[in-house]
């Protein structure tokens, strides 16, 4: 059975669901804020690449005893066409988030770059 999750139709909609999805502990809706090819800086020290990888990779964390992640403050967006930069200040102060996402030919914002913690 698909389950049918709210698409991000502006770049700054992807962190908004990936901490619903988080929350929910939803893998696969985690994953699908990724394009099939994404890069995700994660974890530490290593790359993963591509959407099973990154379906893998969410599948462990969502296993983990872990508080579940709240909102954080979004910081302004960067468009350059169909690119955007985003970011947001996480609230348990470890740096940063950073994400490049493409807009897709449906009008769906998908990410394709993300590195989740900049160290300070």
């Amino acid at each position: 059975m698909t389950t049918q999750r709210e698409a991000a139709f502006e770049p700054e909609d992807l962190a908004r669901l990936f901490v619903r999805y988080a929350r929910a502990g939803d893998a696969e809706g985690l994953a699908a804020l990724y394009e099939p090819e994404a890069v995700l800086a994660y974890p530490p020290g290593q790359v993963t690449i591509g959407r099973d990888a990154i379906r893998a990779v969410f599948e462990k964390m969502v296993t983990m005893s872990l508080p579940p992640p709240g909102p954080e403050e979004t910081l302004p967006t960067v468009r350059n066409g169909d690119l955007a930069l985003t970011s947001t200040r996480p609230a348990d102060n470890t740096g940063g988030r950073v994400q490049v996402a493409r807009r897709q030919p449906d009008g769906r914002w998908l990410r394709i770059i993300d590195r989740p913690e900049l160290p300070r």
